[in-house]
């Protein structure tokens, strides 16, 4: 099956776009019968062509196809979307699965470029280039106290493999300069965040999105997860967008037996395309558990929708996104793209889960702002549910279509009751991971030292972290009071301090025993036993 990402290019679109790039053969006359009745196409073709060449002042035509092309998919749906040539280029490289360059998580901290970590195994780790360090030169670029966008970074550090470059960079824990000569090589960028036993016999597995290499990845972590007992796999997709579709199948391939569906695909003219379970199921009699948000959608919701309407595990958090429809991409020759819906996508049951968007892309791209109006971020209560979208499972359990994966046991937002919102927006930030950088950076020689019970240790003894992190937020203009959660806020800054300190398996060590979802999922199972 070819790729899938959003909707399947067709005929009449290609056309059209190729029109638009390649001008028409009309050629101007004075006389108002030289219109004739165009088609469609070819009335925005002659327009385009007659502002070329005739227009009064020098207009950026490149500019006018852009808005065009737009103003056309305006019409469509929501995720029928044009994608400029430098945004298509990240997008690509992020869903490919690695990039080509240095390798390392950086922010712009004082107009400088700080390195938060270098990825293992990459060119920059290989040089000792070490969290905390500024990248002051690439090259004779000047990369500090200029304000740059992070795209001109990352022009200045991406390249092709085998490329040089020389940094010029600031070690501020040993106050000196230094340069060093790196090759820019691939770094792979990670969709499986960790697989690590969180209880005896039970497994946990953080997906964030739907690349080339996300099934690998996953069958990597699921072998290893049962290699150390576990017959029980818990798999998180909060925050997971989707990307592309046949992973999400090959997932759901490993936990359901042969000949059970998976996805249907049915397209304008009623021509359905089924994706049917293999016998190659390496977890069939395991238990399966899932973890959404009103954030995981797309190929999250297939994957969700499969192992729900089989009755194969459970579904547990909140109400997921609501994207029912698919995409195929079609490239042009300038490095744009366009994402085309060509079919949408029903589960097992038969069910639909596109929410609406009849009343606008405004009102579609408020709904989420709309769950947490109407509480339903809160209690399952409050989740509307149409009777006439009742579907019924192989063992009669009732599912619902029409807006989103609804999950068999519900978990509220997190934090205490009035400032749950707060903690989400805390959450959405990004702020955290900064913020530790700073704590570490104020003296990272205090740490560079210690044993990782050392440092939770001395962190436990830390009052005014909580304090601090609520200036800090004061400080990036969020004014958000923490005194009910200062539990949550401490336990989620030391993890992040650890990951950038020890590795990305100590922060799940120390935030998924606080996590509700993790907890909902365990008390399951001690249910079931």
């Amino acid at each position: 099956m070819q790729k899938l990402k959003i909707l399947l290019p067709i005929a009449l679109f290609f056309m059209l776009a190729l029109g638009f790039l390649l001008g028409s053969q009309f050629h101007f006359t004075t006389s108002p019968t030289a219109f004739g009745k165009p088609s469609a196409k070819n009335k925005l073709n002659t327009l385009l062509d007659l502002i070329e060449t005739e227009y009064v002042d020098q207009v950026d035509t490149d500019s006018i196809v852009d808005d065009a092309v737009n103003a056309i998919l305006a019409h469509l749906d929501p995720h029928s979307t044009y994608i400029p040539p430098a945004d298509q280029a990240e997008l690509a490289e992020n869903m490919k699965g690695d990039f080509v360059g240095i390798g390392v998580n950086f922010y712009m901290y004082n107009d400088s470029v700080a390195v938060i970590t270098p990825l293992p195994k990459s060119p920059a780790e290989k040089a000792g280039i070490v969290a905390g360090d500024r990248i002051l030169y690439a090259g004779k670029t000047k990369l500090f106290g200029r304000k740059l966008p992070s795209d001109s970074l990352f022009a200045h550090l991406k390249g092709e493999v085998g490329t040089a470059v020389q940094l010029t960079l600031y070690r501020k824990s040993e106050r000196r300069i230094f340069k060093t000569n790196l090759l820019r090589d691939r770094v792979p960028i990670k969709s499986v965040d960790i697989a690590v036993l969180v209880a005896p016999n039970i497994g946990y597995i953080k997906i964030n999105r739907f690349a080339e290499t996300t099934y690998p990845e996953f069958s990597k972590g699921l072998q290893k997860l049962k290699q150390k007992g576990a017959t029980t796999v818990l798999i998180d997709l909060r925050g997971n967008g989707g990307g592309y579709l046949e992973m999400a199948t090959q997932i759901a391939d490993e936990f359901l037996k042969n000949g059970q569906k998976i996805v249907l695909l049915k397209s304008r003219k009623g021509e359905v395309e089924k994706t049917i379970a293999t016998e190659k199921g390496s977890f069939e009699t395991g238990k399966v558990l899932i973890l959404q948000d009103e954030n995981s959608a797309s190929a999250s919701e297939i994957l969700a929708g499969a192992i729900q309407d089989n009755d194969r595990g459970l579904v547990i958090g909140r109400r997921s996104f609501g994207k029912g429809l698919v995409q195929r991409e079609l490239p042009f020759e300038d490095g744009s793209a366009v994402r085309l819906t060509m079919a949408r996508y029903y589960t097992p049951t038969g069910r639909s889960i596109q929410k609406s968007y009849k009343k606008g892309a405004a009102d579609y791209e408020n709904e989420f702002e709309n769950r947490f109006a109407n509480g339903e971020l809160y209690s399952k209560d409050s989740i509307k549910i149409a009777d006439s979208l009742k579907f019924k499972t192989p063992k009669g359990r009732i599912v619902y279509g029409g807006g989103g994966i609804v999950p068999d046991i519900f978990v509220p937002l997190s934090g205490k009751k009035g400032e749950e919102h707060l903690i989400y927006l805390i959450e959405q930030t990004g702020l955290v991971p900064h913020f530790a950088f700073e704590q570490l950076d104020e003296n990272r020689s205090a740490y560079s030292n210690l044993t990782y019970d050392q440092f939770i240790q001395r962190m436990k003894q830390n009052t005014q972290l909580t304090s601090q992190f609520e200036s800090y937020l004061g400080a990036s203009g969020l004014v958000i009071p923490l005194k009910k959660n200062t539990a949550w806020v401490k336990q989620t800054i030391i993890a992040e301090m650890a990951r950038q300190l020890y590795g990305e398996e100590r922060y799940y060590q120390l935030i998924l025993p606080f996590d509700p979802m993790i907890q909902a999922a365990l008390r399951t199972q001690k249910t079931a036993n």
